[in-house]
């Protein structure tokens, strides 16, 4: 199977056997993506502002 191939039944899948969200509703599932990325990326921030906390007190600990 060539390259050329591959590109022609690609787009065949794409635009007969793919169900395409409306404009919509593809707009309201960015903006729940985007919201849920930001959420989980200060729930990251936070557990990894702890862990430094206590790393760094753990190390203040052991030297005092």
């Amino acid at each position: 199977m060539g390259l050329v191939s591959y590109v022609k039944e690609s787009y065949s899948e794409l635009t007969n056997h793919v169900s395409w969200p409306s404009w919509a509703e593809a707009q309201k599932l960015t903006v729940t993506v985007a919201v849920f990325s930001v959420i989980f990326a200060l729930i990251i921030w936070g557990i990894d502002s702890a862990f430094s906390n206590v790393i760094t007190q753990y190390f203040s600990w052991i030297k005092g």
